[in-house]
């Protein structure tokens, strides 16, 4: 029973974040930069409350005393901060297609690094995974004759996050908080700034803007509950699998609602793609029941603390 909770838990979350496009077409053209500003100004105090909420969290004295983890979220927080600022620019600027394309290269980018950091040795399935969406990527390059910059900046970004995330120690609650703490000044300064020179969307907008710029904390937290619920009731695998319901909500989304471009050349990159994500699947799987059965910690990749 625990088991099947967390399945429904982790298809839930990524249920709630491929649908987060819905949200963002209510902010059409918004600033991306004031979104993660408001974004982060509105998830301390958010944040701070779910910390007060759960038992399994980091002490402060424990976190006071591990500066080398304290030092990486200011490291981790960067990158998000740079993730989903094209994340959001791209739900706000009709670009969910490259969000989608985004999150499906993203493993290639966590295997990459996985080899060069972590010293891993990739599996057949793994090699050919990194070959067909890297095939993906590139024919679109030579067919558009211009790199996929938003897809390129989400997928690899987010991967780097991953592999600084495995390194920090503390829960994932308590460092999302002193994540959103460190980038608190240049959420700040972004409001100041826009304020002064009278282009802030939330303080020149009506009650409706202001208060869907700071529903934008909440919207990205509430899934991130449901996810961090289910990889204490679920396997590595069921969390590998199911992330990939995120960007294929968003795929559908793009093409079928928002009617955004679709072409023949589109359509081969992704299709290669899909492909090479068969093979990601087929690796998850292969390593997981090579370890027989063993449960799995939680370790890095896609397979991390999605977007604060």
């Amino acid at each position: 029973m625990l088991l099947r909770s967390g399945v429904a838990l982790a298809i839930f979350s990524y249920i709630l974040w491929g649908i987060t496009p819905l949200f963002y077409r209510l902010l059409p053209d918004a600033q991306a930069m004031e979104l993660l500003a408001q974004r982060l100004i509105w998830s301390i105090p958010f944040l701070f409350i779910i910390r007060l909420a759960i038992k399994n969290k980091s002490l402060w004295k424990q976190v006071w005393a591990d500066k080398r983890s304290i030092l990486l979220c200011l490291f981790s927080s960067s990158i998000m901060a740079i993730s989903w600022t094209a994340f959001t620019y791209a739900l706000t600027h009709g670009q969910v297609l490259a969000a989608s394309l985004g999150y499906f290269i993203n493993p290639l980018f966590s295997i990459l690094l996985g080899v060069i950091f972590l010293r891993e040795r990739l599996v057949f399935s793994e090699k050919m995974a990194v070959l067909f969406i890297f095939a993906g990527v590139m024919y679109q390059i030579f067919q558009y004759g211009e790199l996929p910059a938003l897809a390129l900046v989400m997928g690899s970004a987010f991967a780097v996050y991953g592999l600084i995330r495995k390194f920090i120690r503390f829960d994932v609650i308590t460092s999302l908080f002193i994540e959103a703490l460190w980038l608190l000044p240049l959420a700040i300064g972004i409001t100041w700034w826009l304020s002064a020179n009278n282009m802030s969307a939330v303080m020149n907008g009506d009650w409706q803007t202001k208060i869907l710029y700071m529903l934008a904390a909440p919207v990205t937290i509430i899934p991130l509950l449901f996810f961090t619920a289910a990889i204490k009731r679920t396997t590595l695998t069921v969390i590998g699998l199911a992330q990939y319901i995120e960007p294929t909500i968003q795929f559908l989304l793009a093409v079928f609602l928002f009617n955004e471009l679709f072409d023949w050349v589109k359509g081969v990159s992704f299709s290669l793609i899909w492909i090479g994500l068969l093979f990601c699947i087929l690796a998850l799987i292969h390593k997981r029941y090579a370890k027989g059965h063993e449960r799995q910690p939680y370790v890095t990749g896609r397979d991390n603390p999605p977007k604060i």
